[in-house]
């Protein structure tokens, strides 16, 4: 690399300006707030617009899929009269195998429209190869910056096969270790090669999410007659909540309450080398969900265009042990052999579906793709040989990086709610971190976080209050 790490990070608000084509101090409106539907609706990019977009790169128009058996699975442990009927939208239809494809497919347009020579992108999980595959179809270089293995040199198998994936499109891959130093190198990559950042976080990448909401919602009115009453989307970085949310709302869907999902991997650190390996799942979990929720301008961008805490309604964590076992239901129920990110969904979808009356409708939001290396045995003997213990039982017994418990029955299936109240304050006490030294908020700003945080400004008024010792 052809700087030193302090100086690359000095320079890495012109890096970002220049990468992504998008000048985020016009949007500052206050010490902390911006107009954020103001930076969405600059990109030019309206729902029809990236819906014929992604047309031209055959994303989107994936099918949606009633999942009758695990229905009448589900009926057979709830209540009488309960169990919702379960959709799942399978967006494994797409060129790459996930939903990722529709955030790549507006960034690698905005890359050409520009005419940036290639794109980039830091990933470890889909959206590599997404990005991989729509930059093959339009004839850009791509370069993908992976976090991929411990200083052991022990790869995720999960990664290993988005390395795969991404290589097979053409793309050069990056192949790091767990550690700090994931954001310096592609800082590098940026500057050197003058290629456009596909970054998940970029308007881009959030409004090519809104035609999935937007058809989910359609698809279901055609087959249902009706809206969905809960679309549950699998909650890592905040994207998939923040355009499906946005997408629904976009098709007239606003009565719809969108639940965010994500496996629960508390006491485990991201950028822990020990614990790298120690997660079964590469995405959909709390070590990403819980940081981003809570403050989401942590992102490779100025402004995370993903701003989940705006969109959901409700949180909820199901353990490792139950997204393996709802995946092997869905292939053995519904003959869909599916990876783990979507059924993290689904196993909630499960779960949820037993709480309400059997006329009320679930959408499992996407479905991903499966391979050897996202396939349950794989996570499943890599963790036996890091001297984790895999058995059957109760899945509440689940300790992230000591124990996954897989269900002995589908009974044993659960949601844990996150309190959101917890969250919101939490977001507010970062927000007020973030603040430079002798920095006021405004009335903007109050505003800003209400909005930020689903709540109101007296609400806003006491947390500050409380982090300030005031009364």
């Amino acid at each position: 690399m052809i700087d030193g790490y302090a100086s690359i990070m000095a320079q890495r608000a012109d890096i970002m300006r220049a990468s992504v084509g998008l000048d985020y101090t016009k949007y500052e409106t206050g010490a902390l707030a911006f107009d954020y539907e103001c930076l969405l609706a600059d990109t030019g990019y309206d729902i029809d617009t990236a819906r014929r977009v992604q047309h031209n790169t055959a994303v989107g128009s994936t099918p949606l899929v009633e999942l009758t058996n695990i229905t009448e699975l589900a009926r057979a442990v709830a209540a009488p009269g309960k169990g919702a009927r379960i959709f799942v939208k399978d967006e494994a239809a797409n060129p790459s195998g996930s939903f990722k494809d529709r955030r790549a497919s507006l960034s690698v347009h905005e890359a050409g429209r520009r005419g940036y020579p290639g794109v980039a992108a830091a990933t470890s999980g889909n959206y590599g190869a997404a990005v991989a595959s729509q930059a093959a179809k339009a004839g850009l270089r791509c370069i993908v910056v992976q976090e991929a293995f411990d200083s052991r040199g022990i790869a995720q198998p999960e990664i290993a096969e988005k390395t795969r994936a991404c290589e097979a499109y053409g793309a050069e891959v990056i192949r790091l270790s767990v550690g700090p130093e994931l954001f310096y190198v592609f800082l590098c990559v940026l500057k050197e090669t003058g290629y456009f950042n596909a970054s998940l976080y970029t308007p881009y990448s959030i409004l090519g999410i809104e035609t999935l909401g937007d058809e989910l919602a359609q698809q279901v009115r055609e087959q249902a007659g009706r809206f969905p009453d809960i679309v549950i989307a699998t909650h890592a970085g905040g994207g998939n909540v923040t355009g499906t949310a946005r997408g629904l709302a976009k098709a007239g869907a606003v009565g719809t309450e969108v639940v965010a999902a994500s496996v629960d991997l508390s006491g485990l650190h991201m950028a822990s080398d020990h614990d790298f390996n120690r997660k079964s799942f590469t995405t959909g979990h709390t070590g990403f969900s819980m940081p981003f929720t809570t403050w989401p301008d942590r992102a490779d961008v100025p402004r995370n265009a993903a701003r989940a805490l705006r969109y959901m309604d409700r949180f909820v964590t199901v353990t490792q042990g139950e997204v393996f076992y709802i995946t092997e239901v869905l292939a053995e129920l519904e003959g869909l052999q599916r990876g783990p990110a979507g059924n993290t969904s689904l196993a909630a979808a499960f779960v949820m579906a037993q709480e309400l009356e059997q006329d009320r409708i679930i959408v499992v939001q996407e479905t991903e793709y499966t391979g050897a290396g996202k396939h349950p045995l794989a996570q499943l003997n890599l963790a036996r040989q890091l001297g984790i213990d895999v058995t059957r039982g109760d899945p509440r017994d689940n300790l992230p990086g000591g124990r996954i418990v897989i269900p002995e029955h589908p009974s044993q299936l659960a949601v844990v709610d996150v309190d959101l109240d917890g969250v919101r304050r939490s977001y507010i006490r970062h927000a007020i971190d973030s603040l430079a030294a002798g920095e006021q908020l405004n009335d903007v700003d109050f505003t800003f976080l209400a909005d930020e945080t689903r709540t109101h400004r007296h609400y806003v008024e006491d947390i500050v209050n409380e982090v300030h010792g005031k009364t």
